[in-house]
């Protein structure tokens, strides 16, 4: 909950796009069409999906509003199940050398080790606990700026991807020219733009 953290990381983005008519409407339905579904009770590798930044377990904003104003305050929680490297070969192995004992052979082809280690890695998927991460976002809509409260350039690009999926509105990361621009007037701008890298020794 970085959001409500007394300190935190975050990153700028600029929304782009068209807004819907009647924009409210539109984000709650929205938002409840893309709100997160539980995997804990199915087989399931990845589910990623909206939750209130107060809690977790809170998918249909039962008890903390996403709306604040002109902001939409959202967490967005990716629960992932995941088999380590070390772990899916030492099972592949275990199973390739159950297999040639049974078969008598002294070697399998490429293509029955590649289904054996795609068996082998459902079965363990299907014991995998789900690993939840959450990240919160603070969306301004007067000025059509979002901050994201993580520097984890994985999660960045699913939000990305996400938050397109979801509204139909572009994310546009922030960097620190792209910032100046948005925040000078036009003369401001002419001379950023004139303004040549160097290097100070």
């Amino acid at each position: 909950m970085a959001l409500l953290s007394n300190s935190c990381s975050f990153v700028r983005y600029a929304v782009s796009g068209d807004m819907q008519e009647n924009f409210w409407d539109y984000a709650a339905e929205r938002i409840r069409s893309f709100a997160f579904r539980d995997i804990d009770d199915n087989f399931e590798e990845k589910s990623i999906g909206w939750v209130s930044v107060n809690n977790m377990f809170d998918s249909a904003f039962e008890y903390a509003s996403y709306a604040a104003g002109d902001y939409i305050v959202l967490a967005l929680r990716i629960d992932e199940r995941k088999v380590s490297s070390a772990v899916l070969k030492k099972f592949c192995m275990k199973e390739e050398e159950r297999v040639k004992k049974e078969k008598e052979l002294p070697r399998l082809s490429r293509g029955h080790r590649q289904e054996i280690k795609e068996s082998v890695r459902l079965t363990l998927l299907k014991k995998a606990l789900p690993a939840p991460a959450v990240y919160d976002l603070c969306w301004n809509l007067a000025d059509s700026s979002l901050y994201f409260f993580s520097t984890n350039k994985k999660a960045q690009e699913i939000l990305e991807n996400f938050f397109k999926e979801t509204f139909n509105l572009s994310l546009t990361l922030q960097i620190p020219f792209l910032t100046a621009e948005h925040l000078l007037d036009a003369e401001g701008q002419g001379v950023l733009h004139d303004l040549n890298a160097d290097i100070f020794i």
